[in-house]
């Protein structure tokens, strides 16, 4: 089948933005700011995750004209990738109205393959147009996500436009420095800055930035169904605890611990029931770099509990879990 072919149909094609990025670069958080922003329009948002359990589906800040649908404990490149095209095809059957798809991938997705997702199935290429691969590069670690990771560099490779977050955090020589050493992997996508993934919209949605052509000249195999592998030595750990959590003890504990050992755990996440507060407290981490906020209030009867994901190298999941125990409110 010819490109043309492929890029032809019949009836209007609801657009697509997929989000990717490095796990802790912004994905979540840039997808929040556009939501908050799409007010009365039709959107479906697909999440995928690393772990078995759904952190990012806790913090996105739907409403009653958004669709949230979250795949758990796969990657869309990969073992869940079957249920993306069913999933489209339900969403294209459930709302001829839908005015977009945003798609978050895992933060250690290959981006071609769900890319090809989108030509491969006779039903998902006739009812949606990929709009943008949007890559989130995190300033402060992407130098070493690149070296480390055959991911980031993929991530980067394949976007078509690249947000260079999280700017308030390093100055302008290394952000020059970064953009640089971006651009010899990608030396045709768009460029953004941005300081907690806060961008125009007009420069991301809408857009008509993922060029077929351009892509196969990059990848001449992207419409084949291929596989893609994920380095065995990362892995994820899912803590549970219904306990209240005391977050200065939690911090007394992660905190060092990150810092000694911010290489082997690369992205932690959780929604914490905190001792002594009425709302959900939200933890993250990237590498060494950490972050705590108040979120949405529990509601009157909800069960209240913990759930924290630690994503890296060689995890030790019964130390993880003794540690979390140990900081138990008593």
């Amino acid at each position: 089948m010819t490109i043309a072919a492929l890029e032809q149909a019949p009836h209007r094609k609801i657009p697509v933005t997929v989000i990717t990025g490095y796990l802790g670069s912004g994905k979540t958080t840039l997808l929040n700011h556009i939501l908050t922003r799409q007010q009365g329009k039709k959107v479906a948002v697909i999440v995928n995750e690393f772990g078995e359990v759904g952190i990012d589906g806790q913090l996105i800040e739907n409403d009653e004209d958004e669709q949230l649908i979250e795949f758990n404990n796969g990657c869309l490149c990969c073992t869940v990738r079957g249920d993306l095209i069913e999933t489209i095809g339900r969403l294209r059957e459930k709302s001829d109205q839908l005015d977009a798809i945003m798609i978050e991938t895992t933060g250690l997705a290959d981006p071609a393959p769900v890319a090809s997702t989108f030509f491969v199935s006779d039903e998902v290429r006739n009812d949606t147009r990929l709009d943008a691969f949007v890559t989130v590069v995190d300033a402060v670690n992407v130098e070493k996500n690149l070296e480390q990771s055959v991911e980031a560099q993929e991530q980067v490779a394949f976007a078509d436009i690249i947000l260079v977050n999280k700017t308030d955090l390093v100055d302008e020589a290394a952000l020059q420095r970064v953009e640089r050493r971006i651009r010899t992997l990608n030396p045709m996508a768009r460029f953004l800055r941005s300081a907690h993934s806060q961008v125009d919209l007009a420069q991301v949605l809408n857009v008509n930035a993922f060029q077929l052509e351009a892509k196969l000249a990059v990848d001449p195999e992207l419409l084949n169904d291929h596989e893609h592998e994920h380095d065995p030595a990362i892995t994820s750990v899912v803590l549970n605890e219904d306990r209240p959590i005391d977050m200065n003890r939690f911090m007394s504990w992660m905190g060092p611990l990150l810092q000694q050992e911010g290489d082997r755990y690369l992205r932690t996440k959780g929604v914490f029931h905190a001792h002594g507060f009425d709302e959900r407290v939200v933890f993250q981490s990237v590498r060494m770099l950490t972050s705590m906020a108040r979120f949405n209030p529990w509601s009157v009867g909800e069960a209240r509990r913990t759930e924290y994901v630690v994503i890296g190298r060689d995890l030790d999941k019964d130390r993880l879990a003794d540690g979390l125990a140990a900081c138990v409110a008593r």
